[in-house]
């Protein structure tokens, strides 16, 4: 008898149309769900946009799948390939902004736009609340490990609810998991951020929280003024999670970077 795999598959939410639009595809985040981006989702949704969002996160899959940029970017495709989606918008939040933005160079035929906030490679690495140390004396879980995650995400009032709080620490007792999240971290070390984003042509938008302690806007901004034709919003008053913590502001620039492509499908925005 085979020996169940520790390892969630990575499903998706969706809702597509026979349109001419591309679906926007909302990818999880490491250690966060679809549920970051309940706002926008919805919203394009109800505006009868198609779309999809993935549910596990990274850590929750395969460490061999989550060590590699581009092997996680291949995941995507094929669930997106699952659920009938064609043409996509990726919208993305910390490592799944690397892969959106692996995505768009090595696939410009089928990535159509990407929307990035809070992506790691161009700063050390995302704190995260967490050590990989063995004899540190955080744990992902408790009082200590809570502090110091939602620190590290939000700038303001932490948004996370207590059920979301305690399915990631749940997720993070697993060795598994913290084995996922140390290939996915490790990942984005050797990864070749600028010499992607040579490769990109589809419309990109960088939405950024402008008080992101885990991954600072400045190298990024700095970064994006040699390629003026990418736009990059700063979003005042934010943290890591500008889909949550600034929901409003984020889905509005979201509105703005997709009203072009409803135009060309001749549908209203």
């Amino acid at each position: 008898m085979s020996t169940p795999s520790p390892w969630s598959p990575l499903t998706a939410e969706h809702r597509l149309d026979d349109g001419d639009r591309p679906t926007v595809v909302f990818m999880s985040a490491l250690f966060a769900g679809g549920w970051i981006w309940d706002h926008p989702y919805r919203r394009l949704e109800s505006a009868g946009w198609p779309v999809l969002r993935t549910n596990e996160p990274i850590c929750a899959l395969d460490s061999k799948i989550v060590g590699s940029i581009e092997r996680l970017g291949d995941l995507l495709l094929e669930v997106c390939d699952a659920a009938g989606v064609g043409d996509a918008i990726i919208c993305a939040n910390s490592l799944g902004g690397l892969v959106a933005i692996d995505l768009a160079g090595r696939f410009p035929e089928r990535v159509r736009g990407i929307v990035v906030s809070g992506a790691p490679g161009l700063t050390p690495d995302p704190d995260v609340g967490l050590s990989f140390d063995r004899r540190a004396s955080v744990q992902p879980a408790g009082e200590e490990f809570r502090d110091r995650m939602l620190s590290a995400l939000f700038h303001g009032e932490p948004l996370f609810t207590e059920e979301q709080l305690e399915a990631t620490a749940t997720l993070l007792r697993h060795p598994p998991a913290m084995v996922s999240m140390a290939r996915s971290i490790k990942a984005t070390r050797v990864y070749k951020v600028l010499p992607a984003m040579d490769k990109v042509t589809c419309p990109s938008m960088y939405v950024w929280g402008e008080h992101d302690r885990m991954t600072p806007a400045g190298a990024w901004v700095q970064a994006l003024a040699g390629y003026p034709q990418y736009e990059m919003v700063l979003v005042g008053e934010c943290g890591h999670i500008p889909m949550i913590e600034r929901a409003d502001e984020y889905s509005a620039c979201l509105d703005r970077f997709l009203a072009p492509f409803a135009e060309a499908a001749g549908v209203s925005a």
